[in-house]
């Protein structure tokens, strides 16, 4: 999957970024280094679901997509 990001710098250094495709998830890091790694871990919380918390029959089937 790709996903666009925007970077902003933060001021008081560092950097910020925001995924607009996924409301509210953005994250924080002082290098570029860190933000990336940050970046990775926010999009996939954001993304996840708890299973134990939705209802689901003996016929459902759960699948995971990639894109």
């Amino acid at each position: 999957m790709k996903i666009k990001v925007i970077i902003h710098p933060a001021e008081e250094g560092g950097f910020w970024a925001e995924v607009p495709a996924i409301q509210g998830c953005a994250t924080q890091g002082d290098t570029m280094e860190e933000l990336l790694d940050n970046l990775h871990e926010a999009v996939e919380a954001c993304l996840s679901v708890d299973l134990a918390h939705v209802e689901i029959s003996e016929h459902d089937k759960v699948l995971e997509l990639a894109v």
